[in-house]
Protein backbone atom coordinates (compact mmCIF):
# COMPACT_ATOMS: atom_id res chain seq x y z
CA UNK A 1 0.00 0.00 0.00
CA UNK A 2 2.60 2.39 0.65
CA UNK A 3 4.37 1.79 -2.82
CA UNK A 4 0.90 3.33 -3.92
CA UNK A 5 0.69 6.19 -2.12
CA UNK A 6 4.60 6.90 -3.15
CA UNK A 7 3.97 6.11 -6.89
CA UNK A 8 1.08 8.43 -6.61
CA UNK A 9 2.75 11.22 -5.18
CA UNK A 10 5.82 11.29 -7.73
CA UNK A 11 3.39 11.05 -10.62
CA UNK A 12 1.75 14.05 -9.21
CA UNK A 13 5.20 15.69 -8.06
CA UNK A 14 6.08 15.42 -11.48
CA UNK A 15 2.82 16.56 -13.29
CA UNK A 16 3.04 19.83 -11.02
CA UNK A 17 6.93 20.44 -12.16
CA UNK A 18 7.45 23.82 -13.06
CA UNK A 19 8.15 23.92 -16.75
CA UNK A 20 11.67 25.38 -16.41
CA UNK A 21 13.13 22.26 -14.45
CA UNK A 22 11.87 19.81 -17.22
CA UNK A 23 14.65 19.41 -20.24
CA UNK A 24 13.93 22.08 -23.01
CA UNK A 25 15.35 22.64 -26.14
CA UNK A 26 15.61 25.62 -28.77
CA UNK A 27 15.93 25.15 -32.16
CA UNK A 28 17.19 28.02 -34.52
CA UNK A 29 16.53 27.88 -38.12
CA UNK A 30 18.47 30.82 -40.19
CA UNK A 31 16.99 32.47 -42.77
CA UNK A 32 14.76 35.59 -44.05
CA UNK A 33 11.44 36.18 -43.91
CA UNK A 34 9.42 37.39 -46.94
CA UNK A 35 8.14 35.04 -50.37
CA UNK A 36 11.25 36.52 -52.32
CA UNK A 37 13.64 34.85 -50.28
CA UNK A 38 11.46 31.42 -50.04
CA UNK A 39 13.66 28.24 -51.70
CA UNK A 40 16.85 30.98 -51.53
CA UNK A 41 19.85 28.98 -50.50
CA UNK A 42 20.04 31.20 -47.89
CA UNK A 43 17.30 30.06 -46.13
CA UNK A 44 17.84 25.98 -45.86
CA UNK A 45 17.57 26.46 -41.89
CA UNK A 46 14.09 28.07 -42.21
CA UNK A 47 13.23 24.74 -44.98
CA UNK A 48 14.58 22.30 -42.50
CA UNK A 49 12.43 23.66 -39.40
CA UNK A 50 9.18 23.91 -41.83
CA UNK A 51 9.92 19.96 -42.75
CA UNK A 52 10.31 18.80 -38.81
CA UNK A 53 7.08 21.04 -38.06
CA UNK A 54 5.29 19.29 -40.51
CA UNK A 55 6.53 16.17 -39.72
CA UNK A 56 5.56 16.95 -35.90
CA UNK A 57 2.21 18.57 -36.95
CA UNK A 58 2.76 21.59 -35.33
CA UNK A 59 2.35 24.97 -36.79
CA UNK A 60 4.27 28.09 -36.32
CA UNK A 61 2.66 31.61 -34.86
CA UNK A 62 4.25 34.85 -34.84
CA UNK A 63 5.72 35.66 -31.69
CA UNK A 64 8.20 38.28 -30.65
CA UNK A 65 11.18 38.45 -33.12
CA UNK A 66 9.82 35.55 -34.99
CA UNK A 67 7.40 32.70 -34.91
CA UNK A 68 7.53 29.57 -32.59
CA UNK A 69 6.68 26.38 -32.57
CA UNK A 70 6.82 23.80 -30.20
CA UNK A 71 6.65 19.67 -29.61
CA UNK A 72 7.90 17.39 -27.66
CA UNK A 73 10.20 14.06 -28.61
CA UNK A 74 11.45 11.92 -26.34
CA UNK A 75 10.26 13.29 -22.58
CA UNK A 76 11.47 16.59 -24.24
CA UNK A 77 9.82 20.35 -25.00
CA UNK A 78 11.43 21.11 -28.63
CA UNK A 79 10.93 24.69 -29.71
CA UNK A 80 11.38 25.54 -33.11
CA UNK A 81 12.27 29.47 -34.08
CA UNK A 82 12.73 31.17 -37.29
CA UNK A 83 13.53 34.76 -36.12
CA UNK A 84 12.09 37.51 -38.25
CA UNK A 85 14.86 40.16 -37.62
CA UNK A 86 16.28 38.73 -41.48
CA UNK A 87 19.62 36.83 -41.31
CA UNK A 88 22.19 40.10 -40.25
CA UNK A 89 19.95 40.28 -36.97
CA UNK A 90 19.60 37.08 -36.01
CA UNK A 91 20.99 37.21 -32.93
CA UNK A 92 19.01 39.31 -31.06
CA UNK A 93 15.75 36.73 -31.60
CA UNK A 94 18.08 33.90 -30.49
CA UNK A 95 19.13 36.16 -27.40
CA UNK A 96 15.41 37.01 -26.45
CA UNK A 97 14.41 33.35 -26.46
CA UNK A 98 17.10 31.65 -24.72
CA UNK A 99 16.89 33.89 -22.11
CA UNK A 100 12.77 34.03 -22.57
CA UNK A 101 13.16 30.04 -22.16
CA UNK A 102 16.09 29.35 -20.06
CA UNK A 103 17.54 27.33 -22.35
CA UNK A 104 20.56 25.67 -21.11
CA UNK A 105 23.85 27.00 -22.64
CA UNK A 106 23.83 23.06 -24.84
CA UNK A 107 20.19 22.75 -25.38
CA UNK A 108 20.39 25.21 -28.59
CA UNK A 109 20.92 24.68 -31.62
CA UNK A 110 21.44 27.05 -35.07
CA UNK A 111 20.62 25.20 -38.32
CA UNK A 112 22.43 27.53 -41.12
CA UNK A 113 23.56 27.14 -44.69
CA UNK A 114 27.19 27.19 -45.71
CA UNK A 115 28.39 27.42 -49.07
CA UNK A 116 31.64 26.38 -48.00
CA UNK A 117 30.64 22.55 -48.12
CA UNK A 118 29.75 20.89 -50.92
CA UNK A 119 26.00 20.43 -51.73
CA UNK A 120 24.15 18.11 -49.11
CA UNK A 121 26.98 17.58 -46.70
CA UNK A 122 25.80 18.46 -43.05
CA UNK A 123 27.76 18.61 -40.48
CA UNK A 124 27.37 19.20 -36.29
CA UNK A 125 29.45 21.23 -34.48
CA UNK A 126 29.93 21.64 -30.45
CA UNK A 127 31.51 25.63 -31.87
CA UNK A 128 33.29 27.74 -34.03
CA UNK A 129 33.54 30.93 -35.78
CA UNK A 130 31.37 32.47 -37.89
CA UNK A 131 32.88 31.86 -41.53
CA UNK A 132 32.12 35.49 -42.78
CA UNK A 133 28.28 33.95 -42.14
CA UNK A 134 26.63 37.22 -41.03
CA UNK A 135 23.68 35.37 -38.90
CA UNK A 136 26.38 33.14 -37.14
CA UNK A 137 28.12 36.79 -36.70
CA UNK A 138 25.17 38.11 -35.14
CA UNK A 139 24.67 35.36 -32.71
CA UNK A 140 28.38 35.42 -31.81
CA UNK A 141 28.17 39.08 -31.13
CA UNK A 142 25.09 39.04 -29.07
CA UNK A 143 25.52 35.48 -27.18
CA UNK A 144 28.64 36.61 -26.56
CA UNK A 145 30.06 33.25 -27.46
CA UNK A 146 31.01 31.33 -30.61
CA UNK A 147 30.81 28.09 -27.85
CA UNK A 148 27.16 26.96 -29.22
CA UNK A 149 26.07 23.87 -31.80
CA UNK A 150 25.57 24.86 -35.12
CA UNK A 151 24.11 22.45 -37.86
CA UNK A 152 25.79 23.35 -41.22
CA UNK A 153 24.11 22.52 -44.81
CA UNK A 154 26.21 22.44 -47.56
CA UNK A 155 24.61 24.25 -50.27
CA UNK A 156 27.50 24.42 -52.58
CA UNK A 157 29.69 26.89 -54.26
CA UNK A 158 29.36 26.90 -57.58
CA UNK A 159 29.58 30.86 -57.95
CA UNK A 160 32.96 33.02 -59.46
CA UNK A 161 34.78 34.96 -57.16
CA UNK A 162 32.52 38.33 -56.38
CA UNK A 163 29.32 36.24 -56.91
CA UNK A 164 29.06 34.90 -53.48
CA UNK A 165 26.16 37.27 -52.20
CA UNK A 166 23.83 36.43 -55.11
CA UNK A 167 24.96 32.65 -55.48
CA UNK A 168 23.46 32.14 -51.58
CA UNK A 169 20.28 34.67 -52.09
CA UNK A 170 19.20 33.11 -55.20
CA UNK A 171 17.03 30.27 -55.76
CA UNK A 172 17.08 26.59 -55.91
CA UNK A 173 17.02 24.76 -59.93
CA UNK A 174 13.81 22.57 -59.44
CA UNK A 175 16.45 19.62 -59.80
CA UNK A 176 18.44 20.67 -56.78
CA UNK A 177 15.45 21.53 -54.49
CA UNK A 178 14.24 17.51 -55.22
CA UNK A 179 17.60 16.72 -54.51
CA UNK A 180 17.68 18.56 -51.41
CA UNK A 181 14.72 17.04 -49.88
CA UNK A 182 16.63 13.75 -48.66
CA UNK A 183 19.26 16.11 -47.36
CA UNK A 184 16.43 18.61 -45.44
CA UNK A 185 15.42 14.80 -44.12
CA UNK A 186 18.61 14.02 -42.65
CA UNK A 187 18.79 17.48 -40.45
CA UNK A 188 15.62 16.85 -39.41
CA UNK A 189 16.90 13.34 -38.13
CA UNK A 190 19.86 15.14 -36.68
CA UNK A 191 17.78 17.87 -34.87
CA UNK A 192 15.67 14.50 -33.15
CA UNK A 193 18.61 12.89 -32.56
CA UNK A 194 20.37 15.59 -30.77
CA UNK A 195 17.41 16.38 -28.66
CA UNK A 196 17.45 12.54 -27.09
CA UNK A 197 21.18 11.78 -27.21
CA UNK A 198 23.12 14.71 -26.71
CA UNK A 199 25.00 16.70 -29.07
CA UNK A 200 28.55 14.01 -29.08
CA UNK A 201 26.55 10.71 -29.75
CA UNK A 202 24.54 12.65 -33.22
CA UNK A 203 27.97 14.09 -34.07
CA UNK A 204 29.22 10.52 -34.32
CA UNK A 205 26.31 9.66 -36.05
CA UNK A 206 25.59 12.26 -38.45
CA UNK A 207 28.85 14.04 -39.35
CA UNK A 208 29.96 11.74 -42.77
CA UNK A 209 30.09 13.70 -46.14
CA UNK A 210 26.20 12.86 -48.08
CA UNK A 211 26.96 14.88 -50.96
CA UNK A 212 24.20 14.90 -53.70
CA UNK A 213 25.78 13.70 -56.82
Amino acid sequence: MWRFFRRLFAKKEQQHQPESDLMKYLIIGLGNMGVEYERTRHNIGFDVLDEIARQENVQFKADQLGDIAMFRHRGRTVYLLKPSTYMNLSGKAVRYWVQKLKINQNHWLTVVDEFQFEMGVIKLQKKGSSGGHNGLKSVENLMQSSSYPRLRIGIGHNFYRGQQVDYVLGKWTDEEWMDMQSVIESACDAIRSFVAIGLDRTMNQFNKKNSVE
